[in-house]
């Protein structure tokens, strides 16, 4: 992935993260919002029920130290047995509520806390109760502490959350941009060579038509119409790579393919090109059909790659041996050949995509085998190879057990 598409995909990663965790501090705000607003008004209605008991019956049922009783009878006040705080009572309020004979609340902050006071006249006298908030203010202040430590957290959790869960939906976007970039490559790697000998032998037979020669060579037209034909068989591997890179998971299964009679069919259409080579071409299968789940289409490409592959490396006087069977419940395909073979220990390069090999030269376009190992891997698979530089190889290909659907197909008839 090159730096601007590592910078997108950055990107999106954080933004999806950043907007995880703003969304998750905004519900725990909201939650912690309610919560506070929830305990003041019960708080606040608590301390009027005190304040109205105090008023009427001359107490108040707080917490010690936190409530007072003032009572009035126009001349002297009572301030009971404990020392009211500096300030209380409220003369003014004692005097006001005197003359009218209304009650008269309110609330003063002083020293660090709120004294809420209500005044009320009571038969002869005004009483006035006061009450010390702190505890309730001390509560409120570790309510707000414990959701602002709260939604920090919370807010760094859904970060992180939202960070993984972005990975997962990113990852799409880094897969296609993945498939984009490795078909971009894979065209112009492989198409780039033989547009370049359509278009120079193009221009050849364009120069000795104007030359007035004699006519155009068979071969010069062979070699033509070759190249156009290769050209064919990179565009079919490119969209069957690009078509088995884009199937979804979990889709239908596909109906069984008879194995014995593809592979007979594959060996049977390359006896040709193999006698011309002077290479012995054998084929042992089972005499009844051998059906697998899969593509047929994608499997005959698997087949006729690895005859192409090994017809490519097999000298005249060669011999290249097909062997279908099954073994414990597997397809089992060998394809061996008696040709130049390679280094074992090049064996797992062989399937990188663009891999020929010393001395593969200009003999082979395509993906070749590194497109193999897509098709063999999209069918639940394994492809191996083994070789000796000189001595052959011998390629391996096993299909995973038939499914039950298969063990009860029959392959069709033909009327």
């Amino acid at each position: 992935m090159d730096p601007a598409e590592r910078a997108v995909v950055r990107q999106a990663r954080l933004r999806i993260a950043v907007l995880v965790g703003l969304v998750f501090g905004a519900l725990l705000v909201l939650g912690g919002g309610i919560s506070y607003e929830a305990l003041v008004r019960r708080q606040e209605a608590q301390i009027q029920r005190e304040l109205e008991w105090g008023t009427r019956y001359g107490t108040i049922g707080g917490p010690p130290a936190c409530s007072w009783i003032f009572e009035y009878d126009g001349t002297t006040v009572d301030t009971g047995l404990d020392p009211p705080p500096p300030g209380f009572p409220l003369h003014d309020a004692l005097e006001t509520v005197a003359a009218t004979r209304t009650a008269e609340t309110t609330t003063v902050a002083r020293d660090g806390t709120v004294y809420h006071v209500r005044t009320a006249a009571r038969s002869d006298r005004v009483v006035q109760a006061v009450f010390d908030a702190r505890f309730q203010l001390a509560d409120r202040r570790h309510l707000l502490l414990a959701f602002s430590l709260a939604a920090a957290v919370g807010v760094l959790a859904a970060a992180l959350a939202g960070l993984l869960v972005s990975r997962r939906a990113v990852a799409p976007l880094v897969e296609a941009l993945a498939r984009q970039r490795r078909f971009v490559a894979d065209a112009s790697h492989e198409l780039r060579t033989p547009i370049a000998q359509v278009y120079t032998r193009a221009q050849v037979l364009a120069r000795r038509a104007r030359a007035g020669g004699t006519g155009v060579s068979p071969d010069d037209l062979e070699r033509l119409v070759d190249t156009t034909r290769r050209l064919g068989e990179i565009v079919d591997d490119l969209l069957l790579s690009a078509q088995l890179a884009a199937a979804p998971a979990g889709q239908p299964p596909k109906p069984p393919v008879d194995l014995t009679a593809l592979v007979g069919t594959a060996v049977a259409a390359e006896a040709d090109r193999a006698a011309e080579r002077q290479v012995a071409l054998t084929l042992d299968a089972p005499g009844e059909p051998l059906p697998v789940p899969g593509v047929e289409s994608a499997l005959r490409r698997v087949v006729g790659e690895l005859l192409a592959n090994a017809l490519a490396h097999t000298p005249a006087g060669g011999r290249i041996a097909v062997t279908l069977r099954a073994v414990e419940g597997r397809a089992e395909l060998t394809v061996a050949d008696t040709g130049d073979g390679f280094d074992q220990a090049d064996a797992r390069r062989l399937f990188d995509r663009f891999h020929r090999g010393a001395g593969a030269g200009d003999r082979r376009f395509g993906l070749g085998l590194a497109l193999l190992r897509e098709v063999v891997a999209s069918h639940h698979g394994t492809i191996d190879a083994q070789g000796r530089p000189g001595r052959g190889a011998t390629f391996t290909v096993c299909l995973p057990a038939p499914t039950r659907e298969c063990r009860g197909w029959a392959p069709p008839t033909t009327s």
